[in-house]
């Protein structure tokens, strides 16, 4: 398969100053970054599709309703990566990492000696392990490819089931639902959204999605998918049938780092990484989703951050490392979420949260929920609320202390009593 530069790599051997396996945020922003702080060094990224490096959140949502065209998904055109000297070898996937010898070897017999190795491979969509798990018409959202076998299937769909209640599951269902499909969402906790927001924003959510016609069924778990060759049916623990011609799989990723634990690479979800991006063998960093760090907007817990600012901000840490400059990662936490015509920002961690502040009417769709921990500001949930977004990561860097009569008047600007 050519590369993205055109020339045939297939079994092509080589070494580089930088090799950084895996082509999504992580891996795309590490490279330019790397040329953006003076970087002189050869670089090559390794990416398991034929594509050059493209943004994934618009893939559960306006990719995946066909507003928005592969080309504007492109994080840079092929000129950007060229004038930069940065070699990307596409559709090739690391299968063993050498850490001793420096050198990583493909699926496709590649192999490429590195002076320092960066891993930003992100994770692969957990999938059903149920009876009918492999069935036709049974999609999960992780890359392009996910997305167009997913729309090329849409016409002929009058109702689909979306097994998991979090972000890319209520994306997806959302815009099944603008597409005027029966939409039923499956999801085992007794709320939507509950592993990243407190009840106030999941009811939220869930009064949302019926509203706009969506079946939520909470607290109930598949117990196997139904059909021939091809899906017809999803078979919930309680006996019930739902009938479905299209299933989306959307219950979280494993981490893509076998090979860097088959090479003795520490962590058990993940890879660790300790503040500066470093795993426990030499010369190799891991980013992004797969990377398992200390996290002091975490109460220092060590955890993994499946968004893209984390994998942006570890990857310019590690490019500053390698341009000679020494960094260490400590960013305040982002995400973001579109669903019909709302815009939820989040800033901070409310996982371990005690407290709630509700600001503003979540009748109106624009509100925040403020998340507390012994009386400080760690977290914010904002719904068509920019300002109190922006406003608000003041609060959460200062793990500020505040009036929780004070946080829930929206008449009162958070940037007041960030100053405060």
């Amino acid at each position: 398969m050519p590369d993205a530069r055109g020339s045939a790599t297939t079994g092509w051997s080589g070494r580089y100053d930088v090799v950084i396996v895996g082509a999504g945020h992580g891996g795309a922003h590490a490279a330019a970054a790397l040329r953006q702080h003076g970087f002189a060094g050869s670089v090559a990224m390794v990416g398991d599709e034929p594509r050059l490096p493209y943004e994934r959140p618009p893939l559960s949502k306006d990719y995946l309703s066909g507003e928005t065209p592969f080309e504007q998904l492109l994080l840079h055109p092929p000129a950007f990566w060229q004038e930069r000297d940065v070699e990307i070898l596409t559709d090739r996937r690391v299968t063993t990492v050498d850490a001793r010898a420096h050198r990583v070897r493909c699926d496709d017999g590649t192999v490429l000696e590195y002076g320092h190795l960066v891993w930003a491979t992100g994770g692969t969509p957990r999938t059903l392990s149920c009876p009918g798990h492999d069935l036709g018409g049974v999609h999960t959202v992780r890359t392009v490819a996910d997305s167009d076998r997913l729309r090329a299937e849409l016409p002929a769909v009058t109702r689909a089931v979306v097994v998991g209640g979090g972000y890319i599951g209520l994306e997806a269902a959302a815009v099944l639902r603008a597409a005027g499909k029966h939409v039923t969402v499956v999801e085992a906790q007794d709320r939507v959204l509950a592993r990243v927001a407190g009840a106030p924003l999941s009811r939220f959510y869930e009064a949302l999605h019926r509203t706009h016609g969506v079946d939520l069924r909470l607290g109930a778990s598949v117990e196997r998918l139904e059909g021939a060759s091809r899906v017809a049916g999803v078979r919930l623990a309680d006996g019930e049938l739902l009938p479905c011609e299209l299933v989306i799989v959307g219950i979280g990723i494993v981490p893509a780092v076998a090979p860097l634990r088959a090479a003795g690479a520490a962590g058990s979800d993940g890879v660790v990484v300790d503040e500066r991006c470093r795993t426990t063998l030499p010369d190799v960093f891991a980013i992004g989703d797969c990377a398992a760090h200390r996290n002091r907007f975490a109460d220092d817990a060590v955890i993994r951050l499946e968004s893209v600012q984390n994998a942006h901000d570890q990857a310019a840490v590690v490019a500053r490392i390698l341009a000679g400059t020494d960094a260490r990662y400590d960013a305040v936490p982002w995400f973001w979420s579109k669903q019909y015509d709302l815009r939820l920002q989040t800033v901070g961690l409310s996982t371990g949260h005690d407290a709630t502040v509700v600001r503003g009417d979540p009748a109106t769709g624009r509100f925040s929920v403020v998340y507390l921990r012994e009386g400080r500001v760690v977290a914010l949930d904002c719904v068509n609320a920019v300002k109190d977004y922006v406003q608000g990561r003041k609060l959460v860097a200062a793990r500020a202390r505040v009036d929780p009569a004070l946080l829930a008047d929206p008449a009162l600007p958070l940037k007041e009593l960030a100053s405060a």
